[in-house]
């Protein structure tokens, strides 16, 4: 089970919720929660890693042309 919670604890968690919204109301909880889980995953989604991105091509370069850094000597 998910984050070594058993069955039963799941029934009791569910009968806490169903005491404390009623069963008019959770529909309603389902779905802020869904509506909630599907924002993160989009935003999650939306970033990214800063590590793994190629960087941007210096000034002047064509796009199609590879960016190739020079290294000059620290004595010249």
């Amino acid at each position: 089970m998910p984050f070594g919670m058993h069955p039963g604890y799941l029934i009791i968690l569910l009968a806490i919720v169903l005491i404390i919204f009623g069963p008019g109301k959770l529909p309603d909880v389902g779905g802020a929660i869904g509506r909630g889980v599907r924002e993160f995953q989009k935003t999650r989604d939306g970033l990214t890693d800063p590590v793994s991105q190629k960087p941007p091509p210096p000034p002047g370069a064509s796009a199609d042309e590879p960016a190739t850094a020079e290294v000059g000597r620290p004595g010249s």
